[in-house]
């Protein structure tokens, strides 16, 4: 029988989301694999946490052009970015915890160009006066993946609702970012 790695990656995401201590057997057994069988296509964890790295940078660029982020005021385009990557949010959630991911020269190149894309969205709203311009476009960017993250979390836990995850970041980000005239 033939494995699919993509299949395999989606149930090591779904189960990593879920449990992030979870061992390669449970992952084995979560996509319907001999921990041998795993074992023959990612060597070990750091091997898995890799290729679900690549899948969620994939997912990203592919909710960032989905999300047409230069379409429109930067407001519905953060509103479209948010809807375009909740399908994806559990396995950033978990890859956002990954301090692995995030240190030392291995970095992978793919999260520092999402970085920027969405860096350049909040500029854009700060220029065209939509956005507060005391919170820098970084600060904003992380801020955003704090919200998926956290929303991802919320709505696995059975805490939140799923169809309030688009809503309820766009609303606490934005509510937060946008301009107040002043009095």
């Amino acid at each position: 029988m033939a494995v699919d790695p993509e299949h395999v990656l989606r149930a090591a995401a779904a189960l990593l989301t879920r449990k992030s201590t979870a061992t390669m057997d449970e992952v084995a057994k979560a996509a319907g694999i001999s921990r041998a069988t795993l074992h023959r296509h990612f060597a070990g964890r750091d091997a898995l946490v890799r290729a679900l790295e690549a899948l969620g940078i994939a997912e990203c660029e592919a909710a960032l052009d989905a999300a047409r982020l230069d379409d429109g005021t930067a407001s519905d385009a953060v509103r479209r970015l948010v809807g375009a990557v909740e399908p994806a949010a559990g396995l950033l959630a978990f890859l956002y915890t990954e301090n692995q991911l995030f240190e030392g020269e291995e970095q992978h190149a793919g999260w520092a160009l999402i970085d920027d894309r969405i860096s350049a969205l909040f500029r854009r709203g700060q220029l065209s006066g939509e956005f507060r311009i005391d919170l820098t476009p970084a600060w904003l960017t992380e801020a955003l993946y704090g919200l998926l993250a956290s929303g991802a979390w919320l709505v696995h836990s059975g805490k939140g609702a799923p169809k309030d995850f688009q809503h309820m970041i766009v609303e606490l980000l934005l509510g937060g970012a946008l301009r107040r005239e002043e009095s």
